[in-house]
């Protein structure tokens, strides 16, 4: 699934391809991406168009356009944002093509399609949409990363991985930043020590720019990312053998070792 890094490389695919461009024609091949907003409605707002300068919150891309529209992605399990060219082949899952000027195409690929876009014509409505999400996990000051957690029933993988709690970590990156602060998934999220609380927030901002860096979570060597799927994994830091749960309906992994017990 497409975390805040990908989303975050998404945004930098959409602004390196898009930005001060014309949308010269929008090519809906499958409406069933489309959330509020039928495929001719689409084409007729954005058509004729400027591309402005890209935002994004958590796991939501606002493509905005200049004194226009907003366009808002969520890629879901398996979306992507695809630079190219009107004359590339169309794969089996490109779902909404953006022919712009300058010899360029965006493309909105999906297989599952579990999200996709939306069409927002100002600010408010923006904010309704975004209504249920906390801070931007990578934007968050640490004063409101301590107190949304301190106030927080529940799990801290559950609270970490909750949307309107923080938003933009997903699965991989809960784990990892967990991993690296020594905290296990399953300790109650309002039982932190405030210095086990500035300990995670320190970690999770590592982590995330990293991340951000790579254009994804990387599964490196050094990382638990890197040997979470490996057919017998053990820790990177101790060598003890990782544990596998699952949390909230998520698969979880961590090292007792590391990440004892309070």
């Amino acid at each position: 699934m497409p975390e805040l890094p990908d989303v975050e490389g998404f945004r930098q695919v959409l602004e390196s391809c898009a930005k001060g461009r014309v949308i010269r024609r929008v090519d809906v091949r499958d409406a069933g991406v489309l959330h509020g907003v039928s495929a001719r409605r689409l084409r007729d707002t954005l058509e004729g168009r400027r591309f402005a300068t890209p935002e994004r919150h958590g796991k939501w891309l606002l493509a905005r356009t200049r004194a226009g529209p907003t366009l808002v992605l969520h890629f879901g399990m398996t979306g992507l944002l695809v630079c190219g060219h009107p004359g590339d082949a169309v794969e089996a899952h490109d779902r909404v093509l953006f022919t712009l000027s300058g010899n360029r195409q965006l493309r909105f690929r999906d297989q599952r399609k579990l999200q996709g876009l939306w069409l927002a014509g100002d600010d408010s409505e923006i904010d309704r949409l975004l209504r249920r999400q906390g801070p931007d996990a990578l934007a968050v000051e640490r004063a409101d990363f301590e107190a949304v957690l301190a106030s927080r029933r529940g799990h801290l993988k559950t609270a970490l991985t909750d949307q309107s709690v923080l938003a933009g970590l997903g699965n991989l990156l809960a784990d990892e930043i967990l991993w690296r602060a020594r905290l296990r998934p399953d300790h109650p999220a309002r039982d932190l020590t405030q210095a086990d609380r500035r300990r995670l927030y320190s970690q999770m901002r590592r982590t995330l720019r990293s991340s951000v860096t790579a254009g994804c979570v990387p599964p490196r060597d050094s990382w638990l990312t890197g040997h979470r799927d490996d057919p017998d994994p053990s820790c990177p830091r101790c060598g003890t053998g990782l544990r596998r749960t699952r949390m909230g309906g998520r698969g979880t992994v961590w090292c007792p070792h590391c990440q004892p017990d309070g």
